[in-house]
């Protein structure tokens, strides 16, 4: 058992008790026993606002009873192997805040998982991973001015588009998505306002009760994303988004939203319909596996002005592949910013929707039907994800 759990220095303490006087999520406590030593280290209870680095140690499981908050400052290292079982609840998250730090590396065969403490595990049991950073968003203006996230009411937003929140590497999150309201609700992996500076490669959201993976603005790249069973968007993105999705893979369940949602502002925010700049994220090598073409449901719907690019995509099982909506979503078209190149369709009754009130057709945006071989999962998948 290495000694950086906490930077301890205790004699003769039978619990530590870390407070936060800025916060109202419950102190950080974990068991030890004299001289610092841990007392089990399968039953260690975290939770609460760091004052100090934390390190959760390979083969241990770890139990988080209340959100635990990463400030400014401090960093969070998750190693590989390490299972944290969350207790029920939206309030119960891990939050990164801006200029806080997660190393969360595991590997294909010992990957870190976060996932539902109870024994009949369903979607929606606790919240999620959150992480806030300092990239530029396009709800505010100006400079480095922040807003607040649904969760938490945590800022997020800057001018930094090299922010560095830290790496994300074989880490899977299962049955996340607890709504603390009707507006407030947790995905898997929230990104908000996420630099290109932070790593993430090879990321699960499993069996989650809302999006698998949102990224509300925010620079960063992703490579390597697989999320199943999603019981809202599997890949959400909005605020102005412009990072790089590489090698994504979809698969729906039973209940379910669409596979990728893309907003080119948030349309929960008022007066911001004509935001700066516009989502334009790249998603290179994508495939999105529905339920069948005989559900009404869209395997990717973009809308509120964004821009994307799509390369090498494999789409089956839809009613609709593409359902494009709003008349700024229509321009960016028109002005060739929206393409499609390299793309398979199967089992699709309506290739694309055309809901924006400008003058195009399927072959003005679409390119290469047919060649699309989409994420090439399963050479990827092995050891670390579920299905």
């Amino acid at each position: 058992m290495k000694a950086n759990i906490f930077i301890l220095n205790l004699f003769a303490i039978a619990l530590l008790f870390v407070g936060c006087a800025n916060d109202d999520t419950a102190d950080i406590t974990i068991n030890i026993g004299e001289g610092g030593s841990v007392v089990d280290p399968s039953d260690l209870v975290i939770g609460g606002t760091l004052t100090e680095d934390l390190t959760l140690v390979t083969g241990t499981e770890y139990s988080l009873n209340s959100a635990l908050i990463v400030p400014e400052g401090f960093t969070l290292t998750v190693e590989p192997g390490v299972v944290v079982r969350a207790a029920t609840g939206s309030d119960v998250y891990i939050a990164v805040l801006q200029g806080g730090t997660i190393n969360a590396e595991g590997t294909s065969s010992n990957p870190i998982v976060f996932t539902s403490a109870t024994t009949t595990p369903n979607p929606g049991d606790w919240g999620g991973l959150i992480i806030l950073g300092r990239a530029p968003i396009n709800s505010v203006v100006g400079g480095d001015a922040t807003s607040t996230s649904e969760i938490g009411g945590l800022p997020y937003g800057g001018s930094a588009v090299n922010d560095n929140s830290g790496i994300l590497r074989y880490v899977r999150i299962e049955y996340s998505g607890g709504a603390a309201d009707a507006a407030s609700e947790n995905n898997g992996f929230s990104f908000y306002a996420v630099g290109n500076g932070t790593t993430i490669e090879f990321i699960q959201a499993f069996e989650g009760a809302d999006d698998g993976v949102e990224f509300f603005g925010g620079t960063v790249d992703a490579s390597f994303i697989s999320v199943v069973g999603a019981q809202d968007d599997s890949v959400d993105w909005t605020e102005g988004f412009t990072g790089t999705l590489t090698n994504v893979y979809i698969e729906h369940r039973q209940s379910h939203d669409k596979g990728i949602e893309g907003d080119g502002f948030n349309t929960d925010i008022g007066n911001n319909s004509n935001p700066v700049f516009w989502s334009a994220p790249t998603v290179r090598n994508l495939t999105i596996n529905g339920i069948g073409s005989s559900n009404e449901n869209e395997a990717i719907r973009l809308r509120a002005g964004t821009r994307a690019t799509f390369v090498n995509v494999s789409l089956q099982g839809f009613a609709e592949g593409f359902d494009l909506d709003d008349t700024e979503t229509g321009n960016g078209v028109l002005a060739g910013e929206t393409t499609i190149t390299d793309i398979t369709f199967d089992d699709i009754t309506l290739n694309l929707k055309n809901d924006t009130g400008a003058a195009f057709v399927e072959g003005d945006i679409i390119s290469g039907v047919g060649n699309g071989t989409g994420a090439d999962y399963n050479s990827w998948n092995s050891g670390w994800t579920r299905n």
